[in-house]
């Protein structure tokens, strides 16, 4: 829960003026470089309908162009232009401007604190998703005595 109150208290940092979906694009692209309008899609989890409209948004406000591909000429890629990564930039600084007045009130036992929690989230978000089933993973010790502690307790109301 306190991992999203921070997420959203960073984006309400970003006075662009653009949607939360807006400025996700925009930053994959720019990481990601340039794409297909179905490759965005992919990355965005969205459906194509959508990402064309997120496109035109974000073209109308000079922040991405479209280039028709050298190989294939059937083939338009979107890419960021200047005022896109200006735009991020700009974004980001404000973000970090913010957050570093943030930690800077942190006492070094918090400050090592959240290091080690930044290890662990990183992790997390970077995992896959589970490809086998949950009764394929191996066991945690800890979960086998939570669950056979829960399996041997009493129902409500009755007696052991």
């Amino acid at each position: 829960m306190s991992v999203a109150r921070l997420a959203r208290l960073l984006r309400q940092q970003d006075e662009s003026g653009l949607s939360a979906t807006l400025t996700a694009a925009l930053a994959t692209i720019s990481r990601e470089g340039p794409m297909t309008l179905g490759e965005l899609a992919a990355r965005e989890q969205v459906a194509p309908p959508s990402i064309t409209k997120v496109v035109g948004k974000l073209e109308d406000r000079g922040l991405v162009e479209r280039r028709v591909d050298d190989r294939d000429r059937r083939v338009t890629r979107v890419e960021i232009s200047p005022a896109g990564t200006d735009q991020l930039v700009a974004a980001r600084d404000r973000r970090t401007a913010w957050l570093a007045t943030r930690l800077f009130d942190l006492d070094p036992v918090e400050l090592d604190a959240l290091a080690q929690a930044l290890t662990v989230l990183d992790a997390l978000a970077a995992a896959r998703p589970p490809t086998d089933s949950p009764t394929d993973r191996p066991t945690d010790s800890r979960n086998d005595q939570v669950t056979s502690a829960r399996s041997t307790e009493a129902p409500s109301g009755t007696a052991p």
